[in-house]
């Protein structure tokens, strides 16, 4: 093993000041070392982290690499195996068995059919963020009830249950809960999904839900498949939704070619999901010793993936630490790569290829309420980043 290869010590917890968009300092000259560094987890466990976009890539297409949770060896204490329904924490043949029902229900043409209700309830947002205004809390008034009347109306949870389901939600997202307090929102989501599902299962409605229940799975396998979905249907489209606001914000030249040339918006919305990388990092570990950029990973290693360097790496972006609307980002890791693929990346494009342009029409004058180093922020403890308030104003 060569002598020179660089070691990361530990995670990250916090962003250089004033570079709100950017991955931690350390992670970012992890990647100026090489692709792949040394790691050392929290519990102590020796393992690798990769930083480069292709070797990023190519882990995530390589079956040698498990997503099972038990195998993961970063703590000095043995992980349970995901509960079941939950496949992201999951192989094949497990992974498949979840994964396949969903798949015919979210494709990109699905998705695309949901555009005029993704529209009309954009529009009602901001019609009340416009009624209550000059000002707001983007995060509350925006970028929140969006995704999360979307994927509730496609699970069919009840209307008068969203509010206390994203309250939960984001309870185990944030990055800041207690133990205590994380267990008591997972029991309480728990029993909700319960009786969801009893009653799909007892009166179906036109839902993904109700066409679910109509299969072999168990009850308990539809409870952890809902909480997968919700979770991530919401968190990471409403975290996109403010971080891109306020990064738009933040650079008027971007934001002004967006106002001036609409037809930018898909390439931006594909910028933005490059740029900010807002799901930042995942594990795998190795099942048999694994060649990885020179290195060999033996088996039983845990090794973090971390998308936030890979969508900013300079062997594949040129300027990768611009936002650059009109760059052509194919290629980014935001949704992932391979079996595990972001499920939800169509609707997750539709709502923001919908919302910001919305949002930027409604509202030519919006602006921070507050200056940038006051924007509150999720801490890097939390699995995706994003904004907690994100304070603006405009003219009445």
């Amino acid at each position: 093993m060569s002598e020179s290869l660089h070691t990361v010590t530990t995670l990250p917890t916090e962003r250089q000041a004033g570079c709100p968009f950017d991955p931690p300092a350390e992670l970012t000259e992890a990647r100026r070392h090489g692709p792949i560094s040394r790691y050392t987890h929290p519990g102590g466990k020796p393992g690798w982290m990769v930083t480069g976009h292709d070797l990023v890539r190519s882990i995530l297409a390589d079956p040698r690499f498990s997503s099972r949770k038990e195998l993961m060896n970063v703590v000095d204490f043995e992980l349970p195996p995901a509960p079941p329904g939950e496949f992201l924490l999951m192989d094949e043949p497990q992974h498949s068995r979840y994964r396949k029902p969903l798949v015919g229900r979210f494709t990109a043409r699905r998705m695309r059919l949901l555009t005029e209700r993704v529209e009309q309830i954009t529009a009602d947002c901001l019609d009340a963020m416009e009624a209550s205004g000059p000002s707001a809390d983007l995060v509350a008034a925006f970028a929140k009830p969006i995704p999360t009347i979307v994927i509730c109306e496609l699970l069919g949870v009840p209307y008068e249950d969203r509010d206390s389901f994203q309250e939960q939600i984001d309870t185990f997202m944030n990055g800041e809960t207690s133990d205590e307090d994380l267990i008591a929102a997972y029991t309480a989501t728990q029993e909700y999904l319960a009786h969801l599902v009893a009653a799909k299962r007892a009166h179906p409605t036109d839902d993904v839900l109700s066409e679910l229940a109509d299969s072999d799975l168990t009850d308990e396998e539809l409870k952890g498949i809902s909480l997968i979905l919700l979770a991530a249907g919401f968190d990471t489209t409403a975290n996109m939704l403010s971080l891109g606001t306020f990064a738009l914000l933040q650079h008027p030249d971007q934001l002004a070619a967006l106002r001036s040339e609409p037809e930018l918006v898909d390439q931006a919305v594909e910028e933005l999901l490059r740029y900010l990388s807002v799901a930042k990092s995942f594990h795998r570990t190795a099942l048999v010793d694994v060649e990885v950029g020179g290195h060999i990973i033996e088996a039983g290693t845990t090794v973090v993936l971390s998308y936030h360097t890979a969508n900013r790496d300079p062997e594949r972006y040129e300027d990768p630490h611009v936002l650059d609307i009109r760059r052509k980002s194919g290629g980014h890791l935001a949704f992932g790569h391979g079996i595990h693929l972001c499920l939800g990346a169509q609707l997750a494009r539709i709502e923001m290829r919908v919302a910001l342009p919305a949002l930027l029409g409604r509202f030519p004058t919006l602006r921070l309420a507050v200056p940038a180093d006051e924007v509150a922020l999720r801490p890097e403890t939390a699995d995706i980043y994003g904004v907690k308030r994100l304070p603006v104003t405009w003219d009445a």
